[in-house]
């Protein structure tokens, strides 16, 4: 009486559009890959690439890693066009954009949602000297 399970086939998901998200930093550059409604299929970093210490924050980095970003989701997934959302202030933001397009996708729309201060929380109040 031996027990016979049922195992699914998994179907390989094709993602066609997608969304790259480019985390750009002073020390580093994250690369996230995403179908459009923002499930996350790939991700990268200078450091993942295989860049240490202060070189993972150079403009080679960043395009080395959205390559290579945008290869696997080509790869595993049928990538073909994105919309590029940029964040943040480092080296690696052009550097990132031109290396998506390098890597072969067809880029719809560029963005960028870096997060701006406008004045913030009020400031403790000074000391007064004695």
């Amino acid at each position: 009486m031996a027990d016979k399970t049922k195992t699914k086939k998994k179907t390989k998901k094709t993602v066609e559009r997608g969304i790259v998200f480019v985390h750009s930093s002073y020390n580093n550059t994250i690369i996230g890959v995403s179908d459009t409604e923002g499930q996350i299929i790939t991700t990268s970093s200078s450091g993942m690439v295989g860049f240490k210490g202060s070189k993972k924050s150079t403009a080679y980095a960043a395009t080395k890693s959205a390559q290579d970003a945008v290869e696997k989701a080509m790869s595993q997934y049928g990538l073909k066009e994105v919309r590029v959302i940029v964040r943040g202030a480092g080296l690696g933001r052009q550097a990132a954009v031109k290396g998506v397009k390098a890597s072969g996708v067809r880029i719809t729309s560029l963005s960028d949602k870096t997060p701006i201060a406008h004045n913030g929380c009020r400031p403790k109040k000074k000391p007064r000297g004695s």
